[in-house]
């Protein structure tokens, strides 16, 4: 089965580590944000993914095409027109008459997708949230669509569509967005993929439901270090190192370094980073790093960034170098 996956996103919020890297190839937990997406998508059965690349895109086709071999197409999207017509950039590449998946590359889940992808009817993966005019939502009657919305003004529904979508045929879903682009019909400026979703049921697709209660933001500093403790809550690590007390949970990259140092609970320490005389917690420390004669919490120090220094709260992007005295 085939998946769409979209990442042309700038990540603004995420800026200063977003100038450097796209979001997705940001590390969580000892992967990358879409290495934890394709890992679920493999399980479930994927066997082909249609990535929408943009910012940095070049450097997501490489690291997806060293680390997976099922097939890959890329496809480049220049303009930021919506989610609808991101997908609909992919129609030559998709079979019509074939069930088609779809999943936001830049959220974590934690969801059991093949029992999804059995489904015999089209989809939508929801979850409750309390201010749903963040999200498009669903309008349901015992599991099946009445109606979705895209980021009401008035709540109708609490259950946000998270980003999971489950397509019984592909065909209706192009010819809805064919509709939207034809007719100029937009919400918010964008043609929107919960527009041509709400255009097929009405015209008679059937629609349903599926919980998702793990669902992991990684949009801003702050949830991307909650996304990391959740996903850290069961990583034990097994490696001693010289004068080092380890806390666990933690992700200690094999090839990292570290000297009398304090790591954990809930830290990432990335590939060959090193750690000589700090105390790090509640934190993600990036590849080829340099931390040394400090005290971290809640920070994120980016792919070979050098900090040093005292007791500190940071957020610094790649190649920067902090000395605090």
């Amino acid at each position: 089965m085939k998946a769409i996956i979209p990442v042309a996103g700038v990540g603004t919020r995420l800026r200063p580590h977003t100038f450097s890297h796209p979001k997705v190839l940001l590390n969580v937990a000892g992967k990358p944000i879409i290495g934890h997406i394709m890992d679920k998508l493999i399980t479930a059965g994927i066997d082909e993914a249609i990535v929408i690349v943009g910012y940095l895109g070049n450097m997501v086709e490489e690291w997806l095409l060293k680390h997976y071999s099922i097939k890959f197409t890329f496809v480049n999207q220049t303009e930021l027109l919506g989610l609808a017509h991101a997908i609909w950039m992919c129609k030559p590449y998709v079979i019509e008459s074939e069930p088609l998946f779809i999943i936001l590359g830049d959220t974590i889940f934690d969801v059991d997708l093949e029992p999804v992808m059995k489904s015999p009817f089209s989809t939508l993966g929801v979850k409750e949230v309390e201010d749903p005019r963040r999200f498009g939502v669903a309008v349901t009657d015992e599991g099946k669509i009445l109606k979705l919305v895209e980021k009401p003004d008035t709540p109708i529904s609490n259950l946000a569509i998270v980003g999971l979508y489950f397509l019984h045929h592909a065909g209706p879903l192009f010819a809805s967005i064919d509709h939207l682009i034809e007719n100029e019909i937009r919400t918010k400026g964008e043609y929107q993929l919960t527009d041509a979703l709400q255009f097929m049921i009405e015209g008679g697709e059937t629609f349903t439901t599926f919980p998702v209660f793990g669902w992991y933001d990684c949009g801003k500093p702050e949830t991307l270090l909650n996304t990391n403790e959740i996903l850290l809550k069961n990583n034990i690590s097994t490696k001693t190192y010289p004068g080092c007390i380890i806390n666990d949970p933690v992700f200690i990259a094999d090839n990292a370094v570290l000297e009398n140092a304090i790591i954990g609970p809930y830290t990432t320490i990335g590939e060959k980073a090193v750690i000589t005389n700090a105390i790090i917690r509640n934190s993600i420390i990036g590849n080829n790093a340099r931390v040394g004669h400090i005290m971290l919490d809640h920070s994120i120090v980016g792919n070979n960034a050098f900090v040093a220094g005292s007791s500190q709260e940071i957020n610094i992007g790649d190649y920067s170098e902090i000395r605090v005295g």
